[in-house]
């Protein structure tokens, strides 16, 4: 694979990849260092990413892998999920900073889930993979996959309707 089907090869996939690094990691600063950490490896590959079935699924395996192991290496207890990624652009200023605050509790609610249902919440919510795609990232089946994945939104649900309850009560 030459410079040009690399580079050919990674631009629809880098928004992706920085995304899920920023899912992970939290930081921005660290999601760019990640995924062009990534590109390099990537890039080592080269000439094997054509002999993988999905080479995209890849791609990204190698990014949450590479997030994974920066979490690991760093420890750090004060890292959580934001997702900044929301811009409201309602007129009212009220109805603005109530979809924000709702925003910030349903990060909350997932920073509270364990890291398996993050990382599914944001590759099939967010992301949009198919299961398929999941379950090469996740390496998991696919029906396991769709368990845990109900399970997490079951846990948010409860969560968001506990605290509108609260609310009304």
């Amino acid at each position: 694979m030459d410079q040009q089907r690399f580079l050919e090869f990674i631009e629809p996939l880098q928004d992706k990849m920085y995304r899920l690094s920023v899912r992970l990691l939290i930081s921005k600063e660290a999601a760019q260092d990640a995924t062009q950490e990534v590109f390099m490896k990537l890039w080592k590959l080269k000439g094997k990413l054509n002999s993988y079935d999905n080479p995209q699924a890849f791609a990204m395996t190698v990014t949450k892998n590479y997030c994974l192991d920066q979490l690991k290496l760093k420890k750090n207890n004060n890292l959580r999920i934001v997702h900044n990624n929301y811009e409201d652009e309602r007129s009212s200023l009220q109805k603005e900073i109530e979809a924000k605050d709702e925003l910030a509790h349903v990060s909350e609610i997932i920073e509270g889930l364990n890291k398996q249902e993050q990382l599914l919440i944001q590759l099939r919510d967010v992301e949009q993979l198919e299961y398929e795609e999941i379950a090469k990232i996740a390496e998991m089946k696919e029906t396991a996959i769709r368990v845990a994945l109900s399970r997490a939104r079951k846990k948010i649900r409860k969560e968001i309707l506990k605290k509108h309850r609260y609310g009304t009560v």
